[in-house]
């Protein structure tokens, strides 16, 4: 049998959740999908959490608040899933590609300033594969330049900065609970915020704009109308997924603590392999390791592709390092030296919290036979 490069941790009790918030006819946004705003709101150290449809419109709704728009700029990291990018151009502005530092995989402030022109507005900070990037570097290359930072915490839920939660600080954070996340719901997101009245106009935005929740609207006594005072979207998270979330969530602790584990061991194994390198916690913070990817030796000839089918010929999966977004067709036209190597030369190893020391075993086997 292969080894995935992962498996979520889902099973009776997130089944028996999901049965019965349809045994009690309320599946669409409702009582649950609150709940489950409130419970992640206080684990991320958020006062308010808005939850959506995925990370990817949360990083659109984020941008639309902000008012970015046609003849902005963006600032982004490349090194990221091309998501990140979209999000700009779905708000009509233009996504300006950095690079990022070589160990972290994260923008910096000197990355940043290299490609700030008079247009650009706000800056998408990405906590690549959830190792947490300099949120007070960032925050003040932004502020100098007066430019709006949002958090793509996509991939952080756990992670922490300076002993607080990743983007406890943040004036906007996008989350995303896909089955690669430590914390999924199938599919879904979450807004985070400071701002109650931000909080108060996405939870209207994710639902056309509607002035009365259809929540609210049936859980009345009495008659309400809506209004439509501005154009939203249909970006809403359903009771059933939130069902599931609140099930995830009292379980993060141990899956982060379960992956760190095994991300130590990882470590260890992995440093017999000479030239090999390794996510890690940087010295202001610690990664939830969403992701362990690997940067292959300067002195192995092949490519990614070449130890991604070695692996799977000795049975394991793996993927091919965070993508280059400005290598892709619908972007293009920059030099980003580090993002490009990162990318050619990084390899996502299998990490999941049912995951056997055994099977790590055959995992660094087979990759020390194929890199030796």
């Amino acid at each position: 049998m292969t080894i995935p490069v992962i498996r979520p941790w889902l099973g009776e009790e997130e089944a028996q959740a999901a049965a019965e918030a349809v045994r009690s006819g309320w599946v669409a946004q409702g009582p649950r999908v609150a709940e489950f705003e409130k419970a992640f709101a206080a684990q991320a150290g958020a006062a308010e959490g808005v939850a959506v449809s995925s990370c990817t419109t949360a990083l659109h709704l984020a941008l639309h608040l902000l008012g970015v728009g046609p003849g902005d700029e963006v600032v982004v990291p490349s090194f990221s899933f091309i998501a990140t990018a979209n999000a700009a151009r779905y708000v009509g502005a233009t996504p300006v590609f950095a690079d990022v530092d070589p160990l972290t995989g994260n923008l910096t402030p000197d990355t940043i300033e290299a490609v700030l022109t008079p247009k650009t507005v706000a800056v998408i900070g990405v906590h690549q594969g959830g190792v947490p990037f300099d949120v007070d570097a960032l925050d003040a290359v932004c502020s100098k330049h007066s430019l709006a930072l949002v958090h793509d915490s996509a991939c952080a839920a756990g992670s922490t900065y300076r002993g607080k939660p990743v983007s406890a600080s943040a004036s906007l954070a996008a989350w995303s609970f896909h089955p690669r996340k430590l914390l999924t719901t199938g599919e879904g997101g979450m807004l985070t915020t400071s701002d109650s009245d931000r909080a108060a106009r996405l939870r209207r935005l994710r639902e056309h704009g509607m002035s009365v929740s259809a929540a609210d609207r049936h859980a009345s006594s009495g008659v309400k109308l809506e209004s439509y005072d501005e154009v939203g979207f249909n970006f809403r998270m359903t009771d059933i997924q939130a069902a599931i979330g609140l099930v995830q969530l009292a379980k993060l602790p141990s899956v982060i603590a379960r992956r760190r584990e095994l991300a130590e061991r990882y470590h260890k194994l992995l440093a017999e392999i000479d030239g090999l390198r390794w996510v890690g916690d940087p010295d202001y913070g610690t990664t939830n390791y969403q992701s362990f990817w690997v940067v292959l030796p300067d002195s192995y000839p092949g490519t990614v592709v070449d130890v991604l089918e070695g692996l799977l010929a000795r049975g394991v999966s793996a993927r091919r390092g965070i993508m280059a977004a400005h290598l892709e067709p619908a972007y293009s036209g920059v030099d980003l030296p580090v993002t490009e190597h990162l990318t050619a030369r990084s390899v996502i190893l299998p990490l999941f919290h049912q995951m056997t020391e055994a099977e790590q075993d055959t995992v660094v086997t087979a990759l020390a036979e194929i890199v030796r």
